[in-house]
């Protein structure tokens, strides 16, 4: 652990994984988005491995949510959002596909939420934007935050970013976050890579570095 200041500076993955420090964020494992991947059973799979991991470590856990307003409260951007994902030319043609109550909005079950485990809704794509997901980190005295689910390309880099422009440490892991084009989360990876913010690892190393923290062995 480096120094400076009076300050405690982490560079490696094992002094980020403090669990009194460090925070799992579960970003849109949703019913109606994991119906949307061709490889959706494998990245549950690596999602469901870090979550237990995260758990055995009495790491915080946060799931986000995307959702959709009801077209009569949709804004500008909604609907431009909307209809370029839906593929539609007019706002008439628009679905709200994340509504409240619709089934698709829900978590999926294999990963369901705890009582001691936080969750909240968003209508942007970084989960920093409007809720109180930033508040709920600083509270604790959070400074680094993994981050796994769906999709890399659309709504994990731009909270990676946000959160590094908030001072936090993102990690990461490549094989538990989905993509809807892969191409696309390349694209994004390197970036995140090349901008140095960020630590990029995988399910078995970061598991392996909660492990340590936890007590628990391979088995």
């Amino acid at each position: 652990m480096n120094t400076a200041y009076g300050l405690s500076i982490p560079q490696t993955l094992e002094e980020v994984c403090d669990p009194q420090r460090i925070a799992l964020l579960v970003y849109d494992m949703q019913v109606g988005i994991l119906s949307q991947l061709k490889n959706a059973d494998n990245v549950t799979r690596q999602v469901l491995k870090v979550l237990t991991a995260a758990r055995n470590a009495h790491v915080r856990v946060f799931f986000s949510r995307h959702l959709s307003l009801p077209k009569e409260l949709m804004g500008v951007s909604q609907f431009r959002m909307a209809m370029a994902w839906q593929r539609v030319d007019s706002p008439e043609q628009v679905n709200p596909w994340f509504l409240r109550d619709n089934p698709a909005f829900q978590i999926i079950p294999e990963l369901a939420p705890r009582s001691t485990e936080g969750v909240f809704d968003k209508l942007t794509m970084s989960a920093f934007e409007g809720t109180w997901l930033d508040f709920a980190l600083r509270d604790c005295g959070i400074n680094a935050f993994i981050i796994v689910g769906v999709a890399t390309e659309i709504g994990i880099e731009p909270t990676a970013r946000h959160g590094a422009d908030l001072g936090y440490i993102p990690v990461l892991v490549t094989d538990a976050c989905g993509a809807g084009n892969e191409e696309a989360a390349t694209r994004s990876i390197e970036s995140l890579k090349f901008a140095g913010d960020a630590l990029i690892t995988d399910t078995e190393t970061i598991c392996g570095a909660l492990r340590k923290r936890s007590g628990v062995g391979n088995a």
